[in-house]
């Protein structure tokens, strides 16, 4: 249980890190004297800096394991956060918050730390919850950056040195829990990669060949869509929804920061939710009962988008918002509760290829509310995400019943019919003669 705390704790403070100048964006704008497409091209730099990474962190988690990487993003994400004062201008500011954003690719470490500790049959409750508890963490900021320290540090200060010093509290913070998760834990239930490539009892994995699995199967590239569709649309309310609260129904920076807090609050317990309603129609219905809960998850959170994009009433937005964020992150978690099961021993790449399914969805996103008046971005936003549950019915996984054919294995349908567990996650490949003679990726 080590690792699965320390899993969710270290995405929670990446997120800490990540979005703790979102709140504070209206501020920045007055300080710098910046326009409205500036501020939202460094919003899109900050979600675009993790895609890269975060196809590139699946295959080194296959071959290293999440622990070191989780580690040293962490640290290295907190240094420029910690720099956020020196900012000047909207290139300058972009520039940093890429860097920053580099912090999010930890995601594809803490669901491939949880996936690596407990069986598939109840990987979508475990993913779903290190991934809800740490996504919580843009929540988090919101309320503690915005409604808290913010006020806090302007009481001694004026507005432009209070959010120009702020940001060193998160850094600090991401840059011990780097640091502390390197030392206390673990990479997998048989302990560190390292010392099992010391013993003698790990082979040596191809990052090179892992990735290749991965990207050449098309269900990979079906939820990395679905994904761009629910995580995608969640980084982009959490760079969004503050600034939007505080324009379109006058609220004061604090305030604006507190309401949008509340879509992240929703990851206490919806994502979490959403992997364990997965895995419940699992037991009833096998992979199909999986392929039914997240074309219904993704439907209701499109149709919630457009009913939020044309709510006039402060009150009203802030219930369709709560329903909204809950059925965005249930996505997230149901997606979740898929990926071990598409290609198990490239579980890694699949995680990271999937992951910045998320990113390329707010960089998609991001440039419509970059161009578009809130109402226009939201509904398509709206429309995108409803067409993305179709792929459900196409996604068609071997020894699976898809969502309307197939059938499942003898071993699968006995597995979820009788409840029994395989008990396996995922394997640490076995050292035999041949692996002396591979070279390694």
């Amino acid at each position: 249980m080590r690792a699965f705390h320390c899993s969710w704790w270290s995405f929670f403070v990446a997120f800490f890190i990540w979005f703790a100048i979102a709140p504070l964006l209206t501020e920045v704008r007055e300080t710098l004297g910046i326009s409205k497409q500036q501020v939202w091209t460094s919003n899109i730099c900050s979600v675009a800096g993790t895609i890269f990474m975060r196809f590139i962190n699946g295959p080194l988690c296959d071959k290293y394991g999440a622990r070191l990487l989780m580690g040293g993003i962490l640290c290295f994400a907190s240094i420029p956060c910690a720099l956020t004062g020196l900012v000047q201008g909207a290139t300058s500011l972009a520039i940093l918050r890429f860097f920053i954003g580099l912090g999010g690719s930890t995601f594809v470490m803490c669901q491939y730390w949880s996936t690596a500790m407990f069986s598939k049959e109840v990987a979508g409750t475990a993913n779903a919850l290190v991934g809800g508890w740490g996504n919580l963490g843009g929540g988090v900021t919101q309320l503690v950056m915005g409604s808290v320290l913010f006020p806090l540090f302007k009481t001694g200060m004026s507005a432009s040195t209070a959010w120009r010093t702020v940001c060193i509290v998160p850094a600090v913070v991401g840059f011990a829990t780097g640091i502390t998760i390197t030392l206390i834990s673990d990479d997998c239930p048989k302990g560190n990669y390292s010392e099992l490539k010391k013993r003698g009892t790990m082979a040596n994995v191809s990052a090179a060949a892992s990735f290749r699995d991965g990207a050449l199967d098309f269900n990979t590239w079906l939820l990395f869509v679905q994904y761009a569709c629910c995580f995608g649309v969640e980084l982009t309310m959490n760079n969004a929804a503050a600034t939007y609260f505080k324009e379109e129904f006058g609220q004061s920076t604090e305030s604006a920061a507190a309401i949008a807090s509340i879509f992240g609050w929703m990851n206490l317990f919806a994502r979490g939710l959403g992997g364990f309603t997965s895995d419940k129609f699992n037991s009833k219905m096998g992979m199909r009962g999986r392929l039914i809960w997240q074309s219904v998850c993704l439907l209701i959170e499109g149709a919630m988008v457009l009913v939020f994009a044309n709510t006039k009433s402060l009150a009203v937005s802030i219930i369709i918002l709560v329903i909204f964020s809950s059925f965005v992150q249930a996505a997230e978690g149901s997606t979740y509760g898929i990926v071990p099961y598409v290609n198990p021993p490239a579980t890694g790449s699949i995680s990271g290829i999937v992951g910045a399914g998320g990113n390329c969805g707010a960089v998609a996103f991001g440039m419509c509310f970059r161009q578009l008046s809130y109402k226009s971005a939201f509904t398509i936003m709206g429309c995108i995400i409803l067409g993305s549950s179709a792929l459900t019915s196409i996604v068609f996984i071997k020894g699976h019943r898809s969502m309307f054919c197939g059938e499942d294995s003898e071993a699968v349908k006995n597995a979820w019919k009788t409840g029994s567990s395989t008990g396996q996650t995922i394997e640490v490949p076995e050292k035999d003669d041949s692996d002396s003679a591979s070279i390694e990726a």
